[in-house]
Order: structure tokens, then sequence, then C-alpha cells
């Protein structure tokens, strides 16, 4: 097969059948966040009213240190850091993919819709059945599912075009926020306390049996993503384009799609309605790889870092009260969201 060689080095990556090609600058941003993460993780773990130290917290991870810390370390602290590292690569990751579709930075799932439709599935669930976890996430998968099929559906002509996905999301995550707002008001006192806590985004009392599943739901749905091959860098170009180099748009789309909800919707059931995480990711990487489009491997990354250092500072931003990790990225989410609007307004005046 003949390749382009658009001037940059380009690391591939082989393993039998599949293949991976990345620029270089790529695959040293992805290993420099791959580091922050371990390194953030160790001190993330460590670090409270119970404090051990970076050298003992390794020590435990080896199984030299067998006292106390080792049930901090291990039961009490890392169920949440870990869920946090994979949250924050699903939504990055989410984020990529439906940013690549829409061809625009402001294609978020939080700002189309997905997210706000998976919590209403919860919330009919927490309503319905309780708030145990494979329901709340049977519950968040279908809301996010059906939303993004209402939103494809509205913004359907004769193909789908970014920007008007972006508003028919915008509008329908406008009427689910009212019907969200409604069935809390609904809910029995408890039920509607937990149920707004939940909403924030909280990564509180997460444990073991909630990042088992979580991590091997992941999995299935970056083998979907690597089953499909690289299709999405083909998709940023526009369908013309793909359809020339023999990419049939609106199935492999929809498959996108599918997995982008997939990612957000677990991501909604373990911790709540995490913000701005895909909506920053992305971006944010794209400018330290200078790579014209969004890649799925830096946005997971990104992603992972992002809300695992948010997380962070919801513990312990205030001492003796912790924020929602949700709360902490829709502030400085929102700081970023102002950003990319004055970019896009300045991009439009030229």
């Amino acid at each position: 097969m003949t390749t382009t060689d658009f001037g940059r080095r380009q690391l591939i990556v082989r393993a039998g059948p599949v293949s991976a090609r990345s620029s270089w600058r790529a695959a040293v941003v992805v290993a420099a966040l791959l580091i922050g993460c371990a390194v953030v993780a160790v001190v993330a773990v460590g670090f409270g009213k119970y404090a051990v130290s970076p050298g003992d917290v390794l020590r435990v991870l080896v199984g030299a240190n067998t006292s106390f810390d080792r049930v901090v370390v291990l039961q009490w602290r890392m169920p949440r850091m870990v869920m946090a590292l994979l949250i924050g690569a699903a939504l990055g990751m989410s984020g990529a993919i439906f940013q690549a579709l829409t061809r625009n930075s402001l294609g978020s799932p939080d700002i189309i819709g997905i997210n706000a439709g998976a919590y209403t599935g919860a919330l009919v669930i927490i309503a319905a059945v309780g708030t145990g976890y494979y329901a709340v996430a049977a519950g968040a998968l279908a809301g996010g599912l059906l939303t993004a099929v209402v939103v494809y559906a509205l913004s359907y002509r004769n193909g789908v075009a970014g920007y008007r996905l972006i508003v028919v999301g915008i509008a329908v995550s406008a009427v689910l926020s009212s019907v969200n707002q409604w069935i809390v008001i609904k809910l029995d006192f408890h039920t509607a306390v937990t149920a707004s806590v939940w909403q924030q985004g909280t990564l509180g009392g997460v444990s073991w049996t909630q990042v088992v599943p979580m991590t091997v739901c992941l999995l299935m749905l970056t083998a979907a993503l690597v089953a499909i091959g690289p299709r999405l860098p083909v998709l940023q170009m526009g369908d013309d384009a793909a359809g020339a180099l023999g990419v049939r748009p609106e199935p492999a789309r929809l498959g996108y799609l599918a997995i982008g909800v997939g990612m957000v919707a677990l991501a909604c059931a373990a911790a709540g309605p995490i913000t701005f995480v895909a909506l920053a990711a992305p971006q944010i990487v794209r400018r330290l790889t200078a790579s014209p489009g969004v890649g799925l491997g830096p946005s997971a990354a990104m992603g992972a870092l992002l809300l695992l250092l948010s997380d962070v500072l919801a513990q312990h931003l205030f001492a003796g009260s912790e924020l929602p990790v949700g709360a902490v990225t829709a502030s400085l989410g929102g700081a970023y969201l102002v950003y990319l609007l004055v970019s896009q307004a300045r991009k439009g005046s030229r």
C-alpha cells in the first residue's frame, strides 16, 4: 500500500493484523501524559488526613509494605483513583469521536445532549427501581442511546452536518435538563438529595466492585473502536472525500456514535454526568500535538489526567469539605468554553 508523507516523522506500531500510525510528536505527548498520570496517581493515593509518602505507596504497590498503609492505599483510595483515570479516558475518547464527526470543537457529548439523556435514563431508573449500580448503568446507556437517535434523526437532511447536529443537540439538551429537574422534584426527599449530588458528578464511595465492570466495559468499547478501523480521520475530511476513499460515511458514523454514546453512558453510570472533560481534552491535546485532527489515544490520556487532577482538587481544595468532581470540571471547563466561543467568533469574522 502506498502511503503519503506529509513532512512529519511517523511512528507505526503493528500487532498482527492491527496497526496504528502516529507522529513522533503525538507519541511523545502521550508518553508524557501517561507519566503525568502515574505521578499524580501515586501522589493522590498518598495524600489525605492519613498521609502515605510516595515511596511507601510504591512499596505497597510492589507488595513490600504490608502495614496499615496497604489498607489505606489499596482499599480506600486506589479504587477512586483508578475510576477517575478510566472515566477520564472514556470521556476523552467520546469527546474526540463527537468532535471528529461534527468537525467542530464544540461538538462534545455534554454540549449536544448525550450527557443530559444519559442522566434522564438514570433518573428514570432511580425513580422506578432504585439506585442499584447495574440498573442505573443500563438506564444511563438506554437514555444516552435514545437521545443520540433523536438528535441524529432531527438533524438528518441528506446526511448530517456538524453545525446542525450541534444546534439540535443543544435544543434537546435544554428540554432534557427541564425534564431532569421535574423528575428530581417528584422524587422523595432522600432519593432527590442522592440524585442531586450524583447529578454534579462525584467519585465518592467508589469501590473495586464498580471499577471491575467499568474496566471490562471500557475495554470492550475500545476493542470495538479497533475493530472499526482507522476511519475517523477519513470522516473528518467530509462525506465526499470519505466515499472517494472507500468508506461508507453513514454506517461508519453510526458505529462511532454508538461507541461514543456507550462511553458517555458508562461514565455517567459510574459517577454522574461529569461535564467539560470531553469538550476540553481533545482540543488541548490537539494543540499539544500540532495535529490537524483529534486523536483517540491522546484524547484518552489527556482526559484521564484532567479528571484525576480535578478529583484531587475536589478532595483537597477546601479543608474539611469535599466538592463533587463535576463542580471542579464545570468551573474549569466553563472558562475553557468561553475561550472556545471567542476563538470560533474570531475565526468567523476573518
